[in-house]
């Protein structure tokens, strides 16, 4: 793997930092604005680290403190076919749907812009910690489409269906702050310290026992879509499995001997 639009890498200069990966879009001159290679790239990278076991947390953020992306390059866009615009799209639905499955929990850290399909990869991750002079926007009905990269979906489920229905229609930009007042951003940091703060979670969760987190997420994400008792059955038969691996039994041995668990993953 070795992408010209993206910085992929793990992390590892201290020991908390082991199975963190960070994924950067590298197109700060442009504002991190998204063409084909990008999407073919992320697409890549994300599938390639998904088969990865080692890797505990995946962190996803843009190059520079002015965006971490516009969303689609619309510069490439200009006069493109409709055979190759439907072509680019399905490298989007692609890589995007890889984020949002990806097993284990995904961070999004935001710093300045964030609009169109910068915004809908942002929300395609597990949650989203911004800067709070973080600005966001799905303005695609006023280029004569709508959100493609699960927007739509995504911000009604994130700021409920009335808020969301008077931004999809309206295009109109939105602050850090009220992100967080409607629940689309969990926590806002000082500028430049997004990033910082995104990866200060992902040790807190790679403290965790690696399996217990890749069933959380699946219970969440899964059991969200569903009814209750459909949602909650998944959860049982996920516990169900937890309650005969090794990791339960290191995890209330190690609790009972007042030590950090030694986890293995099984």
């Amino acid at each position: 793997m070795n992408p010209q639009t993206l910085h992929v890498a793990q992390l590892g200069a201290a020991p908390d930092d082991s199975g963190i990966w960070q994924i950067t879009l590298n197109r700060p001159d442009v504002m991190n604005a998204m063409n084909t290679a990008l999407f073919t790239e992320l697409r890549a990278a994300v599938r390639e680290l998904s088969a990865n076991a080692a890797v505990r947390v995946l962190v996803l953020t843009g190059a520079g403190t002015r965006a971490f992306s516009v969303g689609g390059d619309l510069k490439e866009r200009n006069g493109m076919s409709d055979e190759t615009w439907r072509a680019q799209h399905q490298l989007i639905e692609e890589a995007f749907l890889a984020v949002k499955d990806f097993p284990v929990p995904v961070v999004a850290a935001v710093e300045g812009h964030a609009h169109g399909g910068g915004l809908e990869l942002a929300l395609m991750c597990d949650f989203i910690i911004a800067s709070e002079t973080s600005v966001f926007s799905l303005p695609e009905v006023k280029r004569g489409i709508l959100p493609g990269g699960g927007g739509v979906q995504n911000l009604v489920r994130a700021a409920g269906m009335r808020r969301a229905k008077q931004l999809l229609y309206t295009g109109a930009g939105f602050t850090a702050q009220q992100a967080l007042q409607w629940g689309m951003v969990n926590e806002l940091t000082e500028p430049g310290r997004a990033l910082e703060q995104a990866l200060q979670i992902a040790r807190q969760i790679v403290q965790a026992a690696p399996m217990s987190v890749r069933y959380a997420k699946l219970a969440a994400s899964r059991g969200g879509e569903v009814d209750f008792h459909t949602g909650y059955m998944l959860d049982l038969a996920v516990y169900n499995v937890l309650v005969s691996s090794q990791d339960r039994l290191e995890g209330v041995q190690a609790f009972n001997e007042r030590r950090a668990p030694r986890w293995r993953n099984g």
